[in-house]
């Protein structure tokens, strides 16, 4: 008798402790399914974005197996790995540039910017100027460049009317440069001869710099070993007061595609790269192929001594920015770009974070996100809004990597999209911070070949 009860009771509590663990897991697969719906509802209308953690990722630097060797989704957070936590920003889609643009050149005068060259498509070049009215929001004015002129990865400056370009790419694919420079007068949109740089050069950091055009940096003719070299020659109102370059410090690490700017008597070089594509030995029509890139976060500053002194890196390495930037109430901000290779896959991952240099305290912050992440594109700034338009965007949120195919244009596996659309961000003039922390409360995302519209309530900020 004693043994069935004990049985019984021995039945019974079994069955009470797999009823128990029965109702734990369908409470839990409820909660699950809850919080996955909500949170998918939440980030498909918060942002283009994929979601990521406020603690920054470390990424090892041990070995890495062979990518063949192992199938990388495209999604998830090893795909999107580089990305850093930045605040929605009012971004909103203006009239689209008249052609769509890779590696072009920008140049801005008052409530103009000017637009240069650049991919048409890999195997298709420019070779006109476009413009755009910040004021009325439209293009127009298109005039046609010198014959001789590069068509991508030029070194250009302006002191107000006159613009400076210097050496770049001639046509497509991953021709090679030339050292033709020009100087172009904006109010009669007449072209001057520049004097030749010593040796041609591929996207060098260019700046006038205390009366004196300074040219750095840059691939060489190879297009994908580095150059330090540093020239410079005096101008003054478009006209070139000396007959040669005049050497200068080497920068301390050479390449292209780096933001280079001045700013109370300073010169600043930030970001690029070393190495670059180069066109594959025997090709005839220069067809590129990738070779080894190291991206970099160096800043570096040359001052009164003459001698480069290294600034606080960048949030992380970042590439393609020579025209990615402007100088807004003492802060320098840089938009998107590429960084470093995925460690895996070795595929190009793009940026898509605004980046600010305080140059009183020399401190960096990322402070906001663009609609996409997106390399070589031209920016902008007027009456509070800061603008961005061409370049090459990413594949989606979830995929940093460039995207292959706008519109009609089907492109090789070296270049991939490029971008005809122009946005802008509303940035606070009135105050000394520059930039208010958004906080989100809605966000609308129209997606039409790859044409977003995004509209997020901004609050204001007590510091202010």
């Amino acid at each position: 008798m004693r043994t069935a009860r004990a049985t019984g009771k021995s039945s019974s509590l079994k069955l009470v402790v797999v009823a128990s663990c029965i109702g734990l897991l369908a409470a839990a697969l409820i909660a699950d399914y809850v919080w996955a719906s909500s949170s998918s509802f939440y980030l498909s209308v918060r942002s283009n974005w994929s979601a990521e953690k406020s603690v920054k990722q470390v990424i090892t630097t041990g070995k890495i197996g062979n990518a063949k060797d192992k199938k990388v989704s495209p999604t998830g957070p090893n795909a999107t790995f580089a990305d850093l936590p930045a605040p929605l920003l009012d971004w909103e889609e203006m009239a689209p540039a008249p052609v769509p643009r890779l590696d072009g050149a920008a140049i801005q005068i008052k409530n103009l910017l000017y637009v240069f060259a650049g991919y048409g498509t890999i195997n298709s070049v420019h070779s006109h100027v476009d413009i755009y009215n910040f004021s009325d929001n439209t293009w127009g004015g298109r005039f046609d460049m010198p014959k001789e002129m590069a068509h991508s990865h030029l070194g250009m400056v302006t002191d107000g009317r006159y613009i400076y370009i210097v050496t770049g790419q001639y046509g497509p694919q991953c021709r090679g440069p030339t050292s033709h420079s020009f100087v172009l007068d904006t109010e009669t949109k007449q072209w001057r001869d520049l004097p030749p740089l010593p040796v041609p050069r591929y996207a060098p950091a260019t700046q006038l710099w205390r009366g004196r055009l300074h040219v750095m940096g840059g691939s060489k003719e190879d297009r994908h070993e580095p150059g330090i070299d540093h020239w410079s020659i005096a101008v003054k109102d478009g006209q070139v007061l000396e007959k040669e370059w005049r050497p200068e410090i080497p920068i301390p690490r050479g390449g292209p595609h780096r933001a280079c700017v001045v700013y109370k008597d300073r010169l600043y070089a930030i970001g690029g790269q070393e190495g670059d594509f180069m066109a594959k030995p025997g090709s005839p029509i220069f067809k590129c192929v990738r070779r080894k890139e190291v991206v970099y976060d160096y800043v570096y500053m040359l001052d009164d001594e003459m001698k480069w002194k290294e600034l606080p890196s960048m949030p992380k390495a970042d590439s393609h920015i020579e025209f990615a930037w402007q100088i807004v109430n003492g802060s320098l901000i840089i938009a998107g770009g590429t960084t470093e290779k995925h460690p895996t896959t070795k595929k190009m991952i793009l940026v898509g974070e605004l980046f600010r240099f305080r140059f009183d305290t020399l401190e960096w912050s990322v402070i906001g996100k663009m609609p996409f992440r997106v390399k070589t594109t031209l920016v902008g700034y007027w009456d509070g809004y800061l603008y961005f338009t061409s370049g090459q965007r990413d594949k989606g949120p979830l995929d940093p990597s460039p995207k292959k195919v706008i519109g009609q244009h089907n492109l090789t596996s070296s270049h991939h999209v490029i971008g005809d659309f122009l946005y802008n961000v509303r940035f606070s003039a009135q105050c000394s911070c520059l930039l208010q922390e958004p906080q989100p409360v809605f966000l609308q995302i129209c997606d039409n070949l790859c044409r977003y519209v995004a509209v997020v309530s901004l609050s204001s900020s007590s510091r202010c």
